[in-house]
């Protein structure tokens, strides 16, 4: 049985995740309100939300990866926080699998933006055209918990392989039944950049929203960043 990675204090201030602008409604209603001409369906509307919001249906205990005892309310930008953990890509994420997401965030702005570019690239990719304009909203957040550290573990170097998730899904399912609160590790997309996948809502603390990135593609696998605070070169 592969060994598993040792626990650090984690005792980070503004974490930086970066979200497309359009999922960060900051009144929270949901987007198909606005289809709505009148009031009339309303609640045909409400209905169809709550039947197809991954958040909303693990509010209503409906989902197979996370219980509404672990989501958070009240707190500034709660919705945001809930719908981290709820929304997982269908093919599961480095480290969660298609059932159950995390908060990832960077400690590095700079980070969080080449993650993302590298992403949405790939996505471009596929459709072989490298065009495209997507703004992200930097969610800040404060972190002071033990997680589990890859940042000095030669033996789970195939959990950080840029190509591939299949490793570090295995790890990240077997810490999560143990656990885990979430890992801390180097990331694969900038060399020196650094990276927490938390796997529980209530540790997410002090959401707050900054800057706004503008992400350009004018062409090339490689976008133009424009916005406050960013190197504005291509990455």
């Amino acid at each position: 049985m592969t060994a598993l990675p040792a626990v650090s204090l984690v005792r980070r201030n503004d974490t930086h995740r970066l979200i497309p602008s359009r999922y960060t409604d900051a009144s929270g209603a949901s987007v198909l309100a606005r289809i709505a001409e009148d009031g009339a369906h309303l609640t045909d509307i409400f209905d169809l939300d709550h039947a197809t919001n991954d958040r909303l249906l693990a509010e209503n205990e409906l989902s197979p990866g996370i219980g509404v005892h672990e989501l958070v309310f009240g707190l500034p930008y709660y919705r945001i926080v809930s719908a981290a953990f709820t929304h997982p890509h269908p093919l599961g994420s480095r480290f969660n699998g298609p059932d159950r997401a995390a908060w990832y965030a960077a400690f590095e702005v700079a980070t969080a933006q080449a993650e993302v570019a590298f992403h949405k690239t790939v996505q471009l990719a596929e459709i072989g055209r490298y065009e495209d304009e997507v703004t992200f909203d930097d969610y800040l957040a404060d972190f002071s918990a033990t997680f589990h550290d890859l940042r000095d573990a030669p033996a789970l170097a195939d959990c950080l392989d840029p190509e591939s998730y299949m490793a570090s899904q295995t790890l990240a399912e077997r810490l999560l039944q143990d656990g885990s609160l979430g890992i801390v590790y180097p990331t694969a997309r900038r060399a020196g950049g650094t990276c927490l996948a938390c796997f529980r809502p209530a540790l997410v603390m002090n959401v707050r929203r900054g800057r706004t990135y503008r992400f350009r593609w004018t062409g090339l696998p490689t976008p133009r960043i424009e916005g406050a605070e960013a190197s504005g070169r291509p990455m």
